[in-house]
């Protein structure tokens, strides 16, 4: 049976515990609220740009003329680019397994084809470094202010590789926010791009050819959802944090509750030792 003073230690050991995990708990609700607003607010947006060049690409051409297009044009899915979303740091539950498990799934559905990654992300890019894995760059601290020019720089790159046949299919991996305790585990494909059928061009009058416009707003369109994947993996990252610290917090409680449980029913057993020691001595004295 551990002694008092073991008993003790270990209780400072969790109580100190306990606090750390209620302060990452507090700093991701702190931080969670701007992240929640800024996810709220880039969504429109993205939504909006997708709309406009469906209308762009309908007044453009038909099929075959879009089919033409660099960043429209469909090949074999030979070389694939993997733009995985992970965070930087980790006490977030399965945060960043989800991800990384789906990122493994998905290069095993491709057994055929060569895979490269481009890992943003501390924890990703210490999972593939162990592997032998094609990584073609890596992006660390995106997510401290989730700045539009970090996104773009990554798309800027990606961008020119599908232009010139480099690669031939470009997905984004990350984890969607959907609320405070739920994150999805979301996977698209930015390259080609998907276009809505049947959409009929709007009755706009344009100061430039329409494909010359649609070859100035595809890019843009991949920079935005870069930038609108980061927002939703910073989000979803603050939001598994608070749920985990929450629940190691009230972990951390209960397993004070029974430390300190059975220090007193070890203290008891001392005093009540000691009791009849005292007890037992007085009798033989007499």
């Amino acid at each position: 049976m551990p002694s008092l003073i073991d008993m003790r230690r270990r209780i400072r050991s969790v109580r100190s515990t306990q606090q750390l995990t209620k302060a990452l708990k507090m700093v991701s609700a702190a931080k969670l609220r701007r992240a929640q607003d800024r996810v709220v607010a880039a969504r429109p947006y993205a939504g909006i740009l997708r709309e406009l060049i469906a209308e762009v690409a309908a007044a453009a051409g038909g099929r075959e003329s879009l089919a033409a297009h660099a960043l429209l044009a469909r090949r074999p899915e030979e070389r694939i680019q993997l733009v995985l979303l992970t965070a930087d740091l980790g006490k977030a539950g399965a945060f960043n397994t989800n991800v990384i498990r789906a990122s493994q799934q998905f290069l095993e559905q491709r057994p055929g084809a060569r895979v490269e990654l481009e890992l943003v992300g501390r924890k990703g890019r210490d999972f593939y470094r162990k592997r032998s894995a094609s990584i073609t760059g890596e992006h660390l601290g995106l997510y401290k202010q989730a700045r539009y020019e970090d996104a773009a720089a990554v798309a800027r790159k990606i961008v020119p590789r599908y232009r010139d046949r480099e690669i031939d299919a470009v997905y984004i991996l990350y984890n969607e926010f959907r609320s405070m305790v739920s994150q999805k585990v979301n996977l698209r494909r930015l390259l080609p791009m998907e276009l809505p059928e049947g959409v009929p061009p709007a009755d706009y009058i344009y100061e430039q050819p329409p494909g010359e416009l649609l070859e100035s707003l595809l890019p843009r369109f991949v920079e935005i959802s870069v930038h609108h994947a980061i927002l939703e993996s910073a989000a979803a990252e603050h939001a598994a944090r608070m749920t985990a610290m929450d629940a190691a917090t009230s972990n951390a409680a209960e397993m004070i509750d029974q430390l300190t449980l059975r220090m007193n029913r070890v203290r008891q057993a001392s005093i009540t030792k000691e009791i009849i020691e005292v007890v037992s001595g007085a009798a033989a004295l007499e």
